[in-house]
């Protein structure tokens, strides 16, 4: 339950708002009272930015929610940016209304880092579609103190810069002479906040952040390929003032052992003994969702090896078309006799089917030697 309510009547919107709902009605009401368009309504455009420049914030937003203005004003979070509505620079505010296309470098600013896992699939997973669940580790903006990182009620603002960030160094440069530099502040390293030890939040312990098992359900479609990526917006580690980077999901495709994927083909080795190459064969391959297919070659039809056959549709899904598929390539190896599987006689007569041998002449320099195993 929220201590006060000004900011969000300022702009309209109930107090449990979304981020988006909070920029819809801040662009609304800015374009209305811009002093560009009504100059009479400055101090109105003034207070809807303060509003707006608080609410957009998430740790800003959880300690208006409990403290109200007071809360915002002890803990030093009150308007640094003076004349701009609480923006930067004035083309933050042309940012807001046309979709920060000129300055798109501001907005990957303002995200966290992108994470990036790989997961091991397997090439059944890839052709049938699977749901697999993936387990991490990521932060979460403190629920206890909304990410402010100290306990209710506690000063937070730098007591050396008062919330500035910088401060100013005096140096002496002569008898009547001296030169003002602004550093950033040596207490907070430019932060603005400086928290004591014994008002850091119980929960966090300052760190604004906590650990969280978070549990992702990858789903995979059929087709998809080896390195894919799968993005999940937004799931990445949360970091106050900042929008959650991104996870990246890197598929990671294991070997099978008897399918090789090429493109949205698959290719399976077959080997086959030499009567079949010669005579026809028939063998049955089971596909990765376990299915039978008979393939055979007629008598004739002489195999060679190393030679290829395809089964058109029967390789992989194709990604986003699942009802249509690559090709199922055979490549056949052909397993030839061991040496004396046949008499010399019966040799004879087995080559009396093949087609005649060339001749071969010899001459009288012509010497013969013998084959071995090499």
């Amino acid at each position: 339950m929220v201590k006060e309510t000004g900011y969000y009547d300022l702009l309209g919107v109930r107090p449990g708002a979304s981020l988006d709902e909070i920029k819809r009605a801040y662009r609304r009401l800015a374009l209305r009272y811009h002093p560009d368009k009504n100059p009479s309504e400055g101090e109105r455009f003034k207070q809807i930015s303060q509003a707006y420049e608080v609410l957009s914030d998430t740790h800003k937003r959880a300690l208006y929610d409990r403290g109200g203005e007071r809360a915002m004003k002890e803990g030093g979070l009150g308007n640094r940016g003076g004349g701009s509505g609480g923006f930067g620079s004035p083309m933050d505010i042309f940012d807001l209304f046309f979709g920060g296309g000129v300055r798109m470098r501001n907005r990957a600013d303002r995200r966290g880092k992108t994470v990036v896992h790989q997961l091991s699939v397997s090439l059944e997973d890839l052709y049938n579609g699977a749901t697999r669940k993936l387990s991490l580790q990521k932060n979460i903006i403190c629920r206890k103190c909304g990410g402010c990182g100290v306990r209710e009620g506690a000063q937070r603002r730098c007591p050396k810069c008062h919330g500035s960030g910088m401060e100013v160094r005096i140096h002496q440069l002569g008898p009547s002479m001296i030169q003002q530099i602004q550093t950033v502040c040596s207490q907070c390293q430019g932060q603005g906040e400086w928290i004591r030890p014994r008002d850091c939040c119980l929960t966090c312990n300052g760190r604004k952040v906590v650990r969280e098992k978070k549990i992702l359900n990858v789903h995979l479609d059929k087709g998809m390929k080896d390195g894919q990526k799968i993005t999940f917006h937004e799931e990445g580690d949360q970091v106050p003032g900042l929008e959650p980077g991104d996870i990246i999901i890197v598929l990671d495709q294991k070997e099978h052992p008897i399918f090789r994927r090429s493109g949205d083909d698959l290719i399976v080795k077959r080997e086959i003994s030499l009567a079949d190459a010669l005579c026809g064969c028939r063998q049955v391959i089971r596909t990765l969702d376990n299915r039978t297919l008979l393939i055979s070659s007629q008598p004739g039809d002489v195999i060679r090896p190393g030679d290829l056959k395809c089964v058109p549709n029967e390789g992989m899904p194709i990604y986003r078309s699942p009802f249509q598929k690559g090709k199922l390539i055979v490549q056949f190896q052909v397993k030839f006799p061991e040496p004396g599987w046949l008499p010399t006689d019966r040799l004879r007569q087995l080559q009396a089917f093949f087609p005649p041998q060339e001749e071969v002449m010899a001459t009288e320099d012509t010497e013969e030697v013998e084959l071995s195993d090499y």
